[in-house]
C-alpha cells in the first residue's frame, strides 16, 4: 500500500468509524444510507432491510437493535439533499475492496467497477 493510502487511511478509518460506525467496504454509500453504514446490518445487505424487520423496527438478528434500514429510511427523510438517493440501486459489494480508502476509491474510480450482469449500472455511471 502506498504512503498517501497508508495516510488516508489511517485519518479515515477512525473518523468514519466513530462518527458512523463505518465497516471500511471501501465503498462507502453514506449519502444514500441517511449517513447510516449499511455494512452495519449483519447481513450485508446494500439495497435495502431483509424480510425479518420487526414491527417496531427492530433488527431479525439482534432484536434489540434497531434495523440499519429503518435507521437509514429515517435519515434520508431528515437529509433532503440526499433524500432520494436511498431509493437507487446499489450494485454489490466488491469485497476487495475491504479495509481500503473509500476516499481514494472514489477518487481514483476504482469503487466505479461494476460486476458483469448490472449493465444499466454501468450505463448509468456513464451518463
Amino acid at each position: 500500500m502506498a504512503l498517501l493510502d497508508r495516510v488516508v487511511l489511517a485519518v479515515e478509518k477512525p473518523l468514519k468509524e466513530a462518527i458512523w460506525g463505518c465497516r471500511m467496504c471501501g465503498q462507502c454509500i453514506l449519502h444514500a444510507t441517511g449517513l447510516r453504514c449499511p455494512m452495519r446490518c449483519p447481513n450485508n445487505l446494500r439495497n435495502g432491510p431483509c424480510g425479518g424487520v420487526r414491527a417496531d423496527g427492530g433488527c431479525e438478528v439482534y432484536p434489540d437493535r434497531r434495523c440499519v434500514w429503518v435507521e437509514a429510511w429515517e435519515g434520508s427523510r431528515r437529509l433532503p439533499i440526499f433524500g432520494d438517493n436511498i431509493e437507487h440501486l446499489q450494485k454489490p459489494v466488491d469485497w476487495r475492496l475491504a479495509g481500503t480508502s473509500s476516499w481514494i476509491n472514489l477518487v481514483s474510480r476504482r469503487d466505479a467497477v461494476v460486476p458483469d450482469g448490472w449493465p444499466q449500472l454501468a450505463d448509468a455511471k456513464r451518463a
